[in-house]
């Protein structure tokens, strides 16, 4: 496993060789599985750390309250009863039952803790699972935060847990990066957007990634960490699950919103509009229901084509900007450019309404879900008024394709120098302080100079980089693209497979 420490300057050093050690007790477990087992012990090790750390300082200060639940809700700490004291699992470790135990300890706590209520995994006590297993990784947790203080030990935890949390996406591949973007784009799109004060949202949130980085840059800046709300939706159950964990051990009070329907569907925050909004759809996605909105008040711009959801995303996330509000979007590349099903016209409008304030071309290998680049999409509902120069009918392009550094065999990722390379160009144009083009990289190109381009958002069109073709994709970026879409079709037809086989063993008995 590569140590990123030396690249990005956020690690703590000791992620990897923690993690690693973990993976090895994981056995012939598959990651899917053993990504829950192992986060909801470092989450239920999180609670409890806060919890003792609590209960000492009222037993020093005020020992009447060391019992009351209401003195830790004031903290936003978790109240954890003895059954779910990591003490009292610790203890008993290496008894055969441990996996009973921890089941009762998560049930316990929520319980006693109504926010999450359906989130913790309670399946530690099925066969499948080896208490030996078990009983070393609650030793090797348990010395994580060892003679840490109270706020040392959240950090670090936090650390670990979104750690995990991107090796477990990686073992996973493609499936991976359903739940996890890559904490590299995800912090570039928060240092170009600078989320400081108001609402922050994400349509799709995985596992609330995009949130903790907003709050990184919040204490990074010396800012206010209540200045910010933050608002979510996620259709999987077993991700949103991730997703308030993630937030719960970082201390971060979110609005996330699970059903099973989606944002286009049932959109749980209709009437709210943000002044942020982050997200990183599921690329080109076919089947998300767009026979049944094609008069949806959302589509500004034109009805997005029934087989490609990326316009309707866009156009869903413009809808919940506030009037001064700005986005940063994931979308594969062909998005750019694509004249399909009525995609040029929409982008099209999209142009000519000056909504898009800028766009990026990344490097590929920088997802786990796909091995073709993608790009971003920088959204601004008024370019005239929000504390920065008036931008009408200009778009930055910038083509970052040629920066990032491999950090595996499959991988790439950007450093804190690319991120803040990028970032600092678009602060320059966007605030009018020595902003120059730069041959290859940047261009400030104005809405003439796109429409003699016909619409078309390919950055290396602009910046004067190497053609592309017209979609934006070389030959090798589609032919890995359609072999990785026939190996997900392949793993769904063999998972289809086991649970005909498991239901036809249910009815005949055999």
């Amino acid at each position: 496993m590569a140590q990123q420490s030396g690249n990005n300057g956020s690690d703590l050093g000791f992620e990897a060789d923690l993690f690693k050690t973990a993976d090895k007790l994981r056995g012939n477990m598959e990651p899917s599985d053993y990504k829950h087992v192992a986060l909801g012990l470092i989450f239920l090790k999180h609670i409890s750390d806060s919890f003792e750390a609590k209960r000492a300082e009222l037993l020093a200060d005020y020992p009447d309250g060391a019992e009351d639940p209401d003195e830790y809700a004031a903290e936003n700490v978790f109240w954890v009863p003895k059954a779910g004291r990591w003490s009292h699992l610790q203890a008993n470790a290496k008894k055969s039952d441990i996996g009973k135990l921890i089941d009762a300890a998560m049930i316990a706590i929520e319980k006693e803790n109504p926010s999450l209520k359906g989130v913790l995994p309670k399946e530690y006590a099925r066969p499948g699972l080896n208490a030996v297993m078990l009983g070393e990784l609650i030793d090797l947790i348990s010395g994580i935060t060892l003679h840490e203080g109270k706020d040392k030990s959240r950090d670090v935890l936090g650390r670990v847990y979104e750690y995990f949390l991107g090796q477990f996406a990686g073992s996973e591949g493609k499936r991976g990066g359903e739940f996890y973007t890559p904490r590299s784009v995800v912090r570039t799109m928060v240092e170009m957007l600078e989320p400081h004060k108001g609402r922050v949202y994400d349509p799709c949130c995985g596992s609330g990634g995009m949130f903790v980085q907003s709050e990184k840059f919040i204490e990074a800046h010396e800012g206010r960490i209540g200045d910010i709300a933050i608002y979510g939706q996620e259709s999987n159950y077993t991700t949103w699950r991730l997703a308030k964990m993630n937030l719960a051990v970082r201390g971060i009070d979110a609005d996330i919103r699970w059903n099973s329907e989606g944002s286009f569907h049932k959109d749980e925050l209709r009437d709210l509009r943000f002044d942020y909004i982050l997200a990183n759809p599921p690329f080109n996605i076919s089947d998300w229901g767009g026979d049944k909105l094609r008069e949806d008040g959302r589509w500004k711009f034109g009805i997005p084509p029934v087989g490609n959801a990326n316009f309707a995303w866009l156009q869903h996330i413009h809808h919940h900007l506030a009037p001064n509000g700005t986005a940063g979007v994931v979308l594969a590349n062909g998005a750019m450019s694509s004249s399909q099903s009525g995609e040029g016209e929409i982008r099209k409008a999209m142009i000519e309404g000056d909504v898009i304030d800028c766009m990026i071309a990344l490097p590929g290998q920088l997802f786990y879900s796909t091995q073709i680049p993608a790009c971003l999409w920088f959204l601004a509902k008024n370019k005239k008024n929000h504390g920065f120069r008036d931008r009408s009918g200009e778009i930055l392009f910038i083509n970052a394709r040629e920066l990032g550094h491999m950090v595996d065999r499959t991988r790439r990722e950007f450093s804190s120098d690319d991120i803040t390379k990028i970032a600092e160009t678009y602060h320059r144009w966007r605030e009018g302080r020595d902003y120059e083009d730069v041959p290859g990289f940047c261009k400030s190109a104005s809405l003439e100079e796109v429409r003699s381009h016909g619409h078309v958002l390919t950055p290396g069109r602009y910046v004067g980089a190497e053609e592309l073709e017209d979609d934006g994709i070389s030959f090798e970026e589609r032919f890995a693209e359609l072999t990785g879409i026939l190996e997900k079709q392949l793993d769904e037809s063999q998972e289809m497979a086991v649970l005909i086989r498991k239901k036809l063993a249910m009815v005949t008995g055999k």
